[in-house]
């Protein structure tokens, strides 16, 4: 069947969110008394959700507390530390006016997400923007890719999922949509290409070759 819609993972696949993130998980250690962990380091641990975040970095704060802290902080960088990643913009705008239903999936929280789609210039290009906070519970969970087809009013055979992680490819086979990766910012601990994503960009403009209008 042909492709009549696309959903997007956030941090590392639309946008390179690592400095804000990397600033609230700092901000959240300091208030522990925990000394500054690197970017780089940060970068393996996002993408399991906020919680998983916390428990692995802040790792002697009740999680619950950890989150109020890092959220509250979150807000006050977020917008000066995400910039989209190259080719984004243009390619988001192409793949809408070749009839494209586009939406975001994300682990982050979805007031977040949506604010930051919108200062970021995306916002009318996405007829949905869904995080964990929609179905009540995070990718790997295929609930949230499943909301947002539902949404779209597409079936899983008529979409794409475009994340970076292998977390993205576990979600994207189990809600049976096809899973395409793109270099992002995310490490992880498991090598993307072991989980088995149906195929691997070398970037993000890739996507205009293999998306032909929809007809």
């Amino acid at each position: 069947m042909p492709t009549r819609a696309a959903l997007f993972d956030f941090d590392g696949t639309l946008a390179d969110s690592f400095t804000a993130i990397a600033a609230s998980t700092n901000h959240v250690r300091a208030a522990y008394g925990l000394p500054v962990v690197p970017e780089s380091v940060v970068r393996e641990y996002v993408g399991l959700g906020l919680p998983n975040l916390m428990e692995n970095l802040v790792p002697i704060a009740p999680v619950e507390e950890a989150v109020a802290i890092y959220r509250e902080h979150h807000e006050t960088v977020m917008v000066a530390g995400t910039k989209l990643l190259p080719g984004v913009a243009d390619t988001l705008a192409v793949l809408a006016r070749r009839g494209f239903k586009l939406a975001v999936c994300s682990n982050k929280r979805v007031e977040f997400t949506k604010h930051l789609v919108t200062a970021l210039g995306l916002g009318p290009l996405f007829a949905a923007v869904l995080g964990p906070e929609d179905v009540g519970r995070p990718k790997p969970d295929p609930a949230m890719l499943l909301e947002a087809l539902r949404r779209l009013e597409v079936s899983p055979g008529d979409a794409i999922y475009v994340g970076d992680m292998a977390i993205d490819v576990h979600v994207g086979k189990a809600a049976g949509v096809t899973t395409w990766i793109v270099p992002g910012g995310a490490t992880g601990k498991e090598s993307v290409a072991d989980a088995g994503p149906d195929r691997i960009l070398r970037g993000f403009k890739d996507l205009l070759d293999l998306l032909p209008a929809v007809a």
